[in-house]
C-alpha cells in the first residue's frame, strides 16, 4: 500500500509538470482524495450502526480503507464468536442453577439484587422482575440476618427462619467475590432443624424424668451408708460403687440439662457485671482442692479491675471445665498457667498446661457432645463428656469463641475470646 501512494504521487508530480500546473493539480488530485476519504468515513459509520443489528457484511472499497473494513469485519466476527460462547456458558450457568433447590443470589457491592433463581423465590419470596435492583436487607428484614449481612464475617453459617413463613427454616450462607460482591445461598433445612428440636426436647425430658429416680436411690444409698455398722461386709464395696455411679449419673443428668438450656435460650439480652478477678479466684482455689496429692503449680494472671458483661453462674460453669479439665489430664506436679488479659481485639481467657495433650485430628471435635478423644482416659477421670460442649454454647451465649491449640504429650492451651463491639453492645 505505501508504494502505490508513492508511486500515485509520483505520477501526480509529473502530469503537473507535464502541463505545467503542479499546484492546482495537487490541489484538485488532494481534494478528490479527500473526498474519497470522507466517503469511506460516511460508510464505515453507517455501516457500523447497521451492522449492529444487522450483522450485515463491509461495504465495498479499495486500498486501506478496504483493508480496514475487513479488519473490523474479522474482528466483529470474533467477537460475536466469543460473545455467543460466553452467553452459552452463562445460560448453562443460570440453567444449572435455577435447576437447584437451595436459593442462589447474586449481590452487588452496594448490597442491591442482581439475579436469582427459582428456589430463592420459592424460599424468600423474592418477585422478578420487581425486586430487581431492591436492597436485601428491605426484603429479609430479620436484624440477625441484617447484622450478618453487614458485619461481612461469613466464616459461619447463619441459621434462621424464612422471611416468607417461620415455619420453614433457612441455612444461610454468603461468599465474597469481584469488589465486594456477594453470592448468598440459602438451603432449607427445615427437617433437620425440627429433628435436632426434637432431639434436644428429648434429652431435656429424660433428664428431667431421670432426676426424681436418681433422687430416690441417692436416698436409700445415702441411709445404708449411715447404717454401714448394721450391714454385712460384703454389701459394703457395692454400696459405695452404688453411690459413686449415682454421683456420676447425677453429674450427667445436670450437664445434659444445663445443655439443654443453653441450646434452647437466646443469647443474652440482659447482662450483669462479673467480677473476673474474684469469680477465676475462686475456681482456682477449687481447682487446688481438687488437685490434692497431685500437687500441680497452678499460677494465675488477672488485672484485678476486670469486668466482663455476662451471665457470671454461666461464665463459671465455662471457665471452670476449662480449669478442671487442666487439673484432671496433667500429670502430678504439672504447671497449669491461667491468664486473663484485654487487648484492641476483646477479652481473652487463656487455661494453659504441660499435660498429655491430644492429637490435632480431635480437636475440630472436641466441642461435641460425648465426643471423647481417649475413652479410656476419660473414664479414668469420671467425665461427662459434656463440659466443653457446655463451653462452647456458653461463649455463643456471650458472642465469644473458643480457640484450641494442643500437642500430643506437650500439653494443650484453650483460650475463650470475647468481641470488644458485641461486649459494648451487650453493656448498652
Amino acid at each position: 500500500m505505501p508504494q502505490r501512494l508513492f508511486f500515485g504521487a509520483v505520477i501526480v508530480v509529473i502530469f503537473g509538470l507535464a502541463i505545467d500546473e503542479l499546484a492546482w493539480t495537487l490541489v484538485v488530485t488532494l481534494s478528490s482524495y479527500l473526498f474519497w476519504t470522507l466517503v469511506q468515513v460516511y460508510k464505515l459509520n453507517h455501516w457500523l450502526q447497521e451492522s449492529e443489528l444487522t450483522n450485515n457484511e463491509p461495504p465495498e472499497s479499495r486500498g486501506i480503507w478496504g483493508e480496514i473494513f475487513d479488519a473490523i469485519y474479522r474482528l466483529q466476527r470474533s467477537h460475536q464468536k466469543s460473545r455467543a460462547r460466553l452467553q452459552a456458558v452463562i445460560d448453562r450457568v443460570q440453567d444449572s442453577t435455577a435447576a437447584l433447590s437451595d436459593a442462589v443470589v447474586m449481590i452487588d457491592s452496594h448490597g442491591n439484587l442482581e439475579w436469582w433463581n427459582h428456589a430463592a423465590e420459592k424460599l424468600l419470596g423474592f418477585r422478578s422482575p420487581v425486586d430487581r435492583g431492591q436492597l436485601i436487607t428491605n426484603l429479609i428484614r430479620d436484624p440477625v440476618f441484617c447484622k450478618y449481612f453487614e458485619e461481612k464475617r461469613y466464616a459461619d453459617p447463619l441459621e434462621i427462619p424464612s422471611p416468607i413463613t417461620e415455619q420453614i427454616h433457612l441455612l444461610f450462607t454468603i461468599t465474597l467475590f469481584g469488589r465486594n460482591d456477594r453470592l448468598l445461598l440459602a438451603r432449607d433445612i427445615t427437617r433437620l432443624h425440627n429433628l435436632e428440636q426434637m432431639r434436644k426436647d428429648f434429652v431435656a425430658n429424660v433428664s428431667h424424668e431421670l432426676r426424681t429416680p436418681l433422687t430416690v436411690i441417692r436416698g436409700y444409698l445415702e441411709t445404708f451408708a449411715d447404717n454401714a455398722d448394721s450391714l454385712p461386709e460384703r454389701w459394703l464395696r457395692a454400696i459405695h460403687q452404688m453411690q459413686q455411679q449415682s454421683d456420676r449419673m447425677e453429674n450427667l443428668v445436670s450437664d445434659l440439662l444445663l445443655l439443654s438450656r443453653l441450646e434452647t435460650s437466646d443469647k443474652i439480652s440482659d447482662p450483669q457485671e462479673v467480677n473476673i478477678e474474684k469469680l477465676l479466684t475462686n475456681i482456682i482455689n477449687d481447682a487446688k482442692a481438687l488437685s490434692g496429692e497431685k500437687q500441680h503449680k497452678i499460677s494465675f494472671v488477672c488485672n484485678p479491675n476486670a469486668i466482663l458483661m455476662g451471665y457470671e453462674r454461666e461464665l463459671h460453669s465455662a471457665f471452670s471445665n476449662l480449669i478442671f479439665n487442666a487439673v484432671k489430664y496433667t500429670p502430678p506436679k504439672g504447671a497449669i498457667n491461667v491468664y486473663w488479659w484485654e487487648d484492641e481485639k476483646g477479652a481473652h481467657l487463656s487455661v494453659m498446661d504441660d499435660g498429655v495433650g491430644i492429637d490435632p485430628k480431635h480437636i475440630p471435635r472436641l466441642t461435641e457432645r460425648f465426643y471423647r478423644a481417649d475413652a479410656s482416659r476419660s473414664k479414668m477421670t469420671g467425665g461427662t463428656g459434656l463440659g466443653l460442649a457446655i463451653v462452647k454454647h456458653v461463649l455463643l451465649r456471650h458472642y465469644g469463641r473458643l480457640e484450641i491449640i494442643s500437642e500430643l504429650s506437650k500439653g494443650s492451651t484453650f483460650t475463650c475470646h470475647f468481641s470488644p463491639q458485641h461486649l459494648m453492645e451487650n453493656a448498652a
